[in-house]
């Protein structure tokens, strides 16, 4: 959730400040970029060339810069505006007064002013401190502002006391935001059945008939999914690496059966199936069971068909679940998408046209007309697929989510 996200942090005079050399390292480690405001304070318990050295970028503590002789503005409203958001750790209870009360008296103060982004506040103080009637009030009329607060820990204080106002730790101070991110997306709570890339159907131990499909679409789509809030199962046939988040479920399967039985297994709890995969139409009647000599001039064998998954599921799919299909044409592709969307009982279905230059397998682009039951159409234009993947779930969520 955090992976190309800006973070400005922000850090006080508090013991827990060293707890935030960890914490940058954790936001990078996520795939953001950060760069670290300092109050003047807070250089007495982490230094600024440590929080420097692991963001890479200069860690700012005072308006003006002075460096052999030569003055320089650290530009609080630049800095506020670069922040996709901002995160305050430890946040002391002097800095959450003046928050609440619009004091600006240091530049983490005014940078803070000048955010325009959601911002995220760790408290850190002693117990009494935490517990005091101003405190509460501070907190909640920072969260009355829109500022979300990281809930403290309980345990053993610096001062000895044991008790509430512990800074929450750097990892759960990334997972809360991360679900605060999350729970503002529009497929938050929303559970995501994909298939992607070709099947094998094997002709011997050796051999198997496939096709060129390289998952590339199928797998954007499953991303996408994801970084929109959705618990994502991809099912997938063979391909190529292709990295995904951690949480995203890839169940890895080889033939067609196989495929069908893992989609068949996840999709009741599902409330959307989208079926990208290229199921092979045809499999040997029989698997030899040793490697097929190549003494003989020709070969020959039967070939049967394999299950329709989608159409499969499309008998057992509920009212409330969504059924969406990719149909891959050479030709006649329009009165074939709209054939399969009605008697595959799609809600709605992807034209992925060979007649469309830079559309279809082995490519970096692709370009998509969404037919809906409705009789609505969506032309996704010829773009990459990541891009393509993106509009897609713009359209589905706009249509049958």
């Amino acid at each position: 959730m955090l992976s190309g996200k800006r973070i400005l942090l922000g850090v006080c005079g508090g013991i827990a400040a060293y707890k935030t050399a960890n914490l940058v390292r954790l936001f990078i480690k996520s795939g953001a970029e950060v760069k670290v405001v300092m109050t003047p304070a807070s250089k007495d318990f982490v230094t600024p060339l440590t929080l420097s050295t692991l963001s890479n970028h200069p860690a700012y503590f005072d308006f003006i810069n002075e460096e052999k002789g030569t003055l320089t503005w650290n530009n609080h409203v630049e800095l506020g505006k670069w922040a996709d958001l901002m995160v305050i750790a430890p946040a002391t209870a002097s800095t959450l007064s003046k928050m609440a009360q619009g004091t600006c008296d240091n530049l983490l103060l005014a940078t803070y002013l000048s955010c325009p982004s959601p911002t995220y506040v760790a408290p850190a103080m002693d117990l009494d401190m935490y517990s005091h009637p101003t405190t509460s009030s501070t907190l909640d009329t920072l969260r009355g502002n829109g500022v979300h607060i990281i809930p403290v820990n309980s345990g053993f204080l610096a001062s000895g006391l044991e008790g509430e106002g512990r800074m929450a730790e750097p990892e759960e101070i990334i997972a809360f935001i991360e679900n605060t991110i999350r729970e503002s997306l529009p497929l938050n709570r929303k559970k995501i059945l994909v298939s992607a890339g070709p099947t094998r159907e094997s002709i011997d131990p050796i051999r198997f008939l496939s096709n060129r499909s390289t998952g590339t679409m199928g797998y954007q789509i499953a991303l996408k999914a994801f970084e929109l809030g959705a618990e994502v199962i991809l099912v997938t046939g063979p391909v190529n690496p292709i990295d995904l988040p951690p949480g995203i479920l890839r169940v890895e399967v080889g033939s067609a059966s196989e495929m069908s039985a893992e989609v068949h297994k996840y999709f009741p709890s599902t409330d959307c199936f989208v079926s990208t995969a290229a199921v092979a139409d045809f499999t040997p009647f029989e698997v030899a069971e040793h490697k097929i000599k190549k003494g003989k001039e020709s070969l020959s064998f039967e070939l049967k068909k394999t299950e329709d998954i989608l159409a499969s599921v499309g008998r057992v799919k509920l009212e409330n679940q969504v059924l969406i299909g990719f149909a891959l044409e050479s030709d006649k592709g329009v009165e074939s998408a709209k054939s399969k969307l009605v008697k595959k009982n799609l809600d709605a279905i992807a034209l992925n046209s060979l007649e469309v230059k830079g559309a279809g397998f082995g490519t970096s682009t692709n370009q998509l007309t969404l037919f809906f039951k409705n009789s609505k159409e969506v032309v996704i234009p010829l773009a990459d697929k990541s891009t393509v993947a993106s509009q897609f779930w713009q359209a589905i969520i706009d249509s049958v989510l």
